[in-house]
């Protein structure tokens, strides 16, 4: 069984830069055992562009 996280990016308003950094993001998750499963665009806004993005994690649950 594997469970999952869900973590939000902000893109700035301006140039759509993460307003975090992801690879810290990531680096830190991993050392928790979570694995990057997928990076998520949501529909866009109204100019055509994302807001954010969603980083969703993944980690093998053993069953007891």
């Amino acid at each position: 069984m594997y469970e999952y996280k869900f973590v939000k990016v902000e893109l700035s308003s301006f140039k759509r830069d993460p307003k975090e950094p992801y690879h810290d993001i990531v680096h830190q998750y991993a050392a928790e055992g979570w694995r990057l499963n997928q990076i998520f665009a949501p529909a866009i806004s109204g100019y055509g562009i994302a807001t954010f993005y969603e980083l969703i994690f993944e980690r093998f649950v053993p069953e007891a």
